[in-house]
């Protein structure tokens, strides 16, 4: 059996957990998993969870080196193997995370009105919480929240997304290809932010936090002051 590869959001930023197994076909599994999902993954750290794999010095480089020719940074490896956490350490990589309670993951046919505060009919959903880290919600619909997004938790919406709060999340609207969708939050800082196929690049720097709403034009993402009415 094929070594699983599965990823999801944490406060330090994308967690990469590797199944045990043979290395070498973990290494081309990861790497396979990676450029699967590339565009969504770029500009994000990414944590690896390599389980036991022994990863020597050499090896830990290498893998350090692909990923940044393949776009990508590595700031992290968590491993039950001394050597690995050691051959880590060495490259100053961080070796311990953060790992909040997690959330249990909800999709269209798990929602429940205590769990969502309000539950509107099969277009749309509207969350009256903060969503913390280990959070998943994957609609068909609109997905509203009234609260903050944390780092670490995630919304996959196939419309609109609205937050009327802080939004530092991973957030996918128009995930079933709807490039009409739009992202709006009163304050637009997220790990992530993906409409349909296109995802956003975050500014270097930010100004003072403003309502905004992020839509695609000519094939980007862009982001503009939201005037909520």
């Amino acid at each position: 059996m094929s070594p699983e590869v599965q990823i999801k959001g944490i406060r330090e930023g994308l967690l990469v957990s590797i199944s045990d197994g043979d290395w070498l076909e973990a290494e081309q599994a990861l790497y396979a998993e990676i450029n699967r999902q590339g565009d969504f993954l770029k500009g994000a750290k990414l944590i690896l969870d390599v389980e036991a794999h022994d990863i020597n010095a050499a090896a830990m480089g290498r893998l350090r080196d692909q990923l940044v020719e393949q776009g990508f940074a590595l700031w992290g490896v968590v491993s039950r193997s001394p050597l690995t956490e050691q051959s880590a350490q060495a490259m100053g990589l961080a070796t311990r995370i953060h790992q909040a309670e997690p959330e249990p993951d909800l999709d269209e046919g798990e929602i429940r009105e205590e769990d969502l505060g309000i539950a509107f009919d099969a277009g749309a959903v509207l969350l009256k919480k903060t969503l913390r880290s280990g959070f998943r919600l994957a609609h068909p619909g609109h997905v509203s929240v009234i609260g903050d997004v944390n780092p670490g938790a995630e919304i996959l919406a196939g419309g609109n997304i609205v937050v009327w709060g802080r939004l530092r999340g991973l957030v996918h609207a128009g995930a079933e290809g709807d490039e009409s969708a739009v992202v709006c939050a009163l304050d637009l800082a997220p790990t992530q932010l993906r409409i349909a196929g296109h995802i956003a690049i975050p500014p270097a720097e930010r100004g003072q936090p403003r309502p905004e709403v992020a839509f695609v034009r000519d094939g980007s993402v862009v982001a503009e002051e939201w005037i909520p009415r």
